[in-house]
């Protein structure tokens, strides 16, 4: 009877053991969704390395599985919720998909607010959040912001030359501010995820449209379009803010130290990462371009200069808007400047 009550103490004891070991070499699974081919810039020089340095710095124990073109279910618009609601454990999010839901993170789209450089734009979009719009984001697990590199303007036919140029044409947006320098331009602005923006092409539906070098092959962009044009000058024509965010509850549910490796692949450096990911693509990307013979152009200083002047309307015109809301217009376009500013090489 005695030995008895020892074995069973003994196994009592094993499982105790068993289940503390198991909770110390706890694994984790991560989904993470985005809604661009995996070829494309970011999944390919940011993802997919965050995830094996994910994946090797936590000795396996992590494992984090990227689902392209938006595989686990849901739109590229509600990409943000389904992080929320944990029906995806992270991804990729554009907060400008969902117009006036995230409105003070317009203020690093604005014409020409960033530099032409991903890495110094992503950089500044890392200190805006920090300082505008984590409240915004608290539902979330934010691991890192950042910008993509400068947007250019791709159409079938010839390249615009000049701000007249564009008068007429029913040009592709992504986000609220870009379709307002689109419109202040003379254009027809349509503004639509990417996913939605080849078939368009296809179609007709769309005479072009504004995203980057990086995004045109996985669009094939080669073959939809003709020209590809940039602005004058070291300052982008728009741009568009991301977040890699995770699920709170999940991230708040790992142990401690999955936790820090999450951390040490978050914030500034990861932010930068990204940025650098985009900047990287843009080369290959007009690389792509111009070996189809597709038209490359840049506009004259003059017509830059011409841009620039309506893209300070559409800034002042975002001013008032923003006062309307009850927030400071022009605190948070200083802010995004100051950050740019802040995290320029120059």
């Amino acid at each position: 009877m005695h030995d008895m009550h020892l074995t069973k103490y003994a196994a009592i004891a094993a499982v105790f053991t068993l289940t503390a070991t198991s909770a110390l070499a706890q694994e984790v699974t991560l989904r993470f969704q985005h809604f661009v081919s995996p070829a494309s810039a970011n999944p390919t020089y940011f993802m997919q390395p965050w995830a094996d340095a994910i994946e090797e710095q936590s000795n396996g124990r992590i494992k984090v599985e990227l689902y392209p073109f938006m595989q686990l279910g849901g739109a590229a618009p509600n990409q943000y919720d389904l992080i929320r609601d944990g029906a995806i454990d992270g991804g990729w999010v554009i907060p400008g998909y969902q117009p006036n839901r995230f409105p003070e993170a317009e203020a690093l789209e604005l014409p020409f607010m960033t530099t032409k450089s991903a890495e110094e734009a992503s950089a500044a979009a890392w200190e805006f959040t920090q300082d505008y719009l984590m409240d915004d984001f608290k539902d979330v697990h934010v691991i890192a912001a950042h910008m993509h590199g400068p947007g250019i303007v791709h159409k079938r036919g010839d390249a615009v030359d000049t701000v007249d140029d564009f008068a007429g044409l029913k040009l592709r947006g992504p986000s609220r501010p870009a379709t307002l320098l689109l419109e202040e331009l003379g254009a027809t602005p349509i503004g639509m995820p990417v996913p939605q923006f080849p078939e368009a092409l296809s179609k007709g539906v769309v005479d072009g449209g504004v995203i980057t070098w990086e995004m045109s092959p996985s669009l094939k962009l080669n073959e939809l379009t003709d020209s590809h044009t940039d602005v004058a000058g070291d300052r982008a024509l728009y741009n568009l803010y991301f977040i890699w965010a995770m699920n709170k509850d999940v991230y708040d549910a790992m142990p401690d130290d999955l936790r820090a490796v999450i951390d040490a692949n978050s914030g500034m450096m990861a932010s930068m990462w990204a940025g650098r990911a985009h900047d990287t693509g843009d080369i290959v990307g007009r690389d792509v371009m111009a070996a189809d013979g597709n038209q490359i152009a840049e506009m004259s200083e003059d017509e830059t200069a011409r841009i620039k002047a309506l893209g300070e309307a559409v800034t002042a015109n975002w001013i008032i808007e923003m006062n309307a809301k009850s927030y400071d217009g022009a605190a948070l376009v200083d802010a995004a400047k100051a950050a740019v500013r802040n995290n320029t090489g120059d």
